[in-house]
């Protein structure tokens, strides 16, 4: 990139608006008026409401197709094994999933949904593909534990990478946005991120990941509480906890998220990894929490806390706990099925069916 760092993230964030209330209030009204009874499709009646202020129109116009755009780094915090699978697997998972046979490749397919790989920070390049943009900040970052994961400069130029990916993923068509990763060991950054903006405890967020067993939880609670202290987090700016405990692909999928909020489409996040990035770019932007939805609720603890921070509803609960940005890639269906709603569903006012009950 010729520009200077930080550009695209500085437009993005003064584009990021509040969402339309009129539009809010019409689809209220709408939603009074469908042939049923209120509230009875529970969720997505709300869903549907949020979708209508996001875009100013009543009813919504439907959120697809989707965009994945998954965000591939390595860390250095795995020198301290918090996972337990060798970086190696980063690169090859990487050219798995590009190749259309990770998880995400499969359920991206399934709701009509393009993706593509980001390798912002992975030790290697990726072989030059359809569905793959080496666009390497670092290889790798440094170990949190010791100081900085990132530079501020090495942070900003990924959350650049990001917004420009959710920039061209519109106005290829996007209607949706699906940030997703890659990365042997990247809960452990998700976790301290997590941690930092939301001000709890290394051991309420940090979870099992891809397979700790009890032993490696505790180191990498540890590991966590050590890059916390490290970071001095508490005296630290958005940027610059971000820049201290995150990863690469954490602050490009933060960006993507912004960019998804400045171009006023919904954002669907996938796990704690996603959840963390959302927390990052919302303390960057805080209106950038009014164009989220939580893609699913699975078992690990920090992304509990960060859905509960950021006040979002499950879109499904599966159970999943996969990462790369699969869960929200399933739940991309079900987010257009609130819209369709409102779309294709009769009106009591039409004088078809009577809205009169019976006393």
């Amino acid at each position: 990139m010729t520009h200077m760092h930080g550009e695209a993230l500085r437009q993005a964030i003064e584009k990021i608006g509040p969402l339309d209330e009129d539009a809010r209030a019409r689809a209220l009204a709408w939603q009074d008026d469908l042939t049923k009874v209120p509230g009875s499709l529970g969720d997505l009646e709300a869903f549907g409401v949020q979708l209508c202020a996001i875009s100013g129109q009543c009813p919504p116009p439907v959120p697809a197709p989707g965009f994945v755009g998954v965000f591939e780094g390595d860390h250095g915090v795995q020198t301290n094994k918090v996972s337990p699978w060798p970086q190696e697997i980063t690169y090859t998972m990487g050219v798995n999933l590009a190749s259309g046979g990770a998880s995400v490749s499969v359920l991206a397919r399934h709701a009509g949904a393009d993706y593509r790989l980001y390798n912002v920070g992975g030790l290697k390049e990726l072989p030059e593909g359809d569905h793959i943009v080496n666009c390497r900040v670092a290889a790798g970052t440094a170990d949190l534990t010791q100081g900085p994961a990132m530079t501020r400069e090495q942070a900003t130029e990924a959350l650049d990478i990001g917004v420009e990916a959710a920039r061209d993923a519109v106005s290829s068509g996007a209607r949706a946005l699906v940030p997703g990763e890659l990365g042997i060991g990247n809960t452990t950054p998700a976790a301290a991120l997590i941690a930092a903006y939301t001000g709890r405890p290394a051991d309420a967020v940090t979870g099992r990941g891809a397979g700790a067993d009890d032993e490696m939880l505790a180191r990498k609670t540890r590991t966590v509480e050590q890059g916390l202290a490290a970071n001095h987090v508490a005296d630290q700016d958005a940027l610059g906890i971000l820049a201290g405990v995150g990863g690469l692909e954490h602050a490009a999928m933060a960006g993507f998220i912004l960019g998804g909020a400045a171009a006023r489409v919904p954002v669907v996040l996938d796990g704690v990894i996603a959840v963390s990035a959302a927390l990052a770019a919302v303390a960057l932007a805080p209106q950038a929490r009014d164009y989220l939805f939580a893609g699913h609720l699975g078992p690990e603890p920090g992304l509990r806390v960060g859905l509960e921070t950021l006040g979002l509803t499950p879109l499904i609960q599966l159970g999943m706990h996969l990462g790369e940005g699969s869960g929200a890639a399933l739940a991309l269906p079900v987010l257009a099925a609130a819209a369709k709603i409102m779309r294709e569903m009769s009106h009591f006012s039409d004088g078809q069916v009577s809205g009169e009950r019976e006393v």
